[in-house]
């Protein structure tokens, strides 16, 4: 059993619980007053552990979609809240994946002006990465993420038991986020990702590690830098062409999977312009292709990509900003020119690389 990982925050300081139980955890955790919100296809897929909690206590079921993320659709969860009896010092407990977590604190953050909430992440892309970190995103109208808050939960509660049910591509998903936590680090970081990847994938223990690890990494940024303003932001490494893929690809490609994409675009603009040797970028992509399995960037063109990178939100006026890398642990934030040749160096990568 893992140690507690303690996060601080300029709200609060709170845990990080590794427990092989959540629902024992979350009966002992539920005070008179909480309100658990739950993703629908947990609530399915668990009804046998939580059947006798929520017949106890309130719970809100919702469809975790990208459209219930969206900020029209929150209405409905803050009036049943509010006309329910829910008050200041009552808390909100999410159980679910990245979806729940951001409907959910970013309800807390705002309610009263600010109720505690509680957070039992189910996926591998919420227990590895978003957990931790206070970010909250929500949707508005068509555009993904543009609202969104700091607010922290007050503790965090994670059992690996949950990851038995998620398909493989929402595993995959979570792997390419903790990937890039591990070349963000430095070297040591990266041999042991690669070392123990595939042994992860079986080995539970061996998964629990490098969760641990992923989080202790991200803590390290966090501490620094809550509010993403200056170290943080080089971990935004692979996601501005990542965010770019899902996009263009409507979603069918998973976030993690897309940010290992992202990550392997990265490096191929650095080995171009002479930060990274071609040897380092393909060490690093040997373990990107294991990660994106199956998937393609199949009839993605390159002017579609040069407008979906003008979209992203980190950019600045005209200019599109990326990160890029001089070597593991040594990633930069730069302005991309997309010239003649860069462009050329995308339609290739497209047509060749991605496929």
């Amino acid at each position: 059993m893992f140690e507690n990982l303690k996060i601080h925050s300029i709200y609060r300081d709170y845990l990080v619980r590794f427990e092989d139980d959540f629902s024992k955890r979350l009966a002992a955790e539920l005070r008179e007053g909480d309100v658990i919100v739950l993703d629908a296809n947990v609530r399915r897929l668990y009804a046998g552990k939580l059947d006798d909690i929520l017949s106890a206590h309130k719970h809100l079921v919702i469809e975790a979609t990208e459209e219930q993320k969206n900020y029209v659709r929150l209405d409905w969860i803050l009036r049943w809240l509010i006309e329910n009896g829910f008050k200041k010092n009552h808390r909100l407990v999410a159980v679910g994946g990245g979806i729940t977590q951001d409907v959910t604190a970013f309800i807390a953050s705002i309610l009263y002006r600010g109720v505690d909430w509680l957070f039992f992440p189910t996926t591998l892309l919420a227990q590895g990465d978003s957990c931790i970190g206070s970010k909250t995103s929500i949707n508005f109208d068509r555009y993904k993420n543009q609202v969104g808050t700091f607010y922290p939960p007050a503790e965090i509660v994670i059992d690996l038991g949950f990851l038995d049910t998620l398909p493989e591509p929402a595993i995959l998903s979570g792997m390419g986020e903790m990937i890039h936590y591990y070349l963000v680090a430095g070297e040591t970081d990266f041999r042991r990702m690669k070392a123990e990847y595939s042994r992860s994938l079986k080995d539970r223990e061996t998964l629990r590690g490098l969760i641990a690890r992923s989080l202790e990494i991200k803590r390290g940024f966090i501490e620094k830098d809550e509010f993403d303003r200056q170290e943080r932001q080089v971990l935004n490494y692979g996601h501005s062409f990542g965010h770019a893929i899902e996009s263009l690809t409507n979603y069918a490609i998973p976030h993690g999977i897309a940010v290992s994409f992202g990550m392997d675009i990265a490096n191929y603009l650095s080995a171009k312009l002479g930060f990274i040797s071609e040897e380092l970028r393909q060490d690093i992509r040997e373990l990107l292709v294991w990660n994106w399995g199956a998937f393609r960037l199949r009839d993605i063109e390159v002017d579609a990509l040069k407008t979906a990178l003008g979209k992203d939100k980190k950019n600045v006026g005209s200019e599109i900003r990326v990160i890029l890398t001089r070597g593991v642990g040594q990633m930069f934030k730069t302005q991309l020119v997309l010239d003649e040749a860069a462009t050329g160096w995308l339609k290739t990568y497209l047509q060749a690389d991605g496929n």
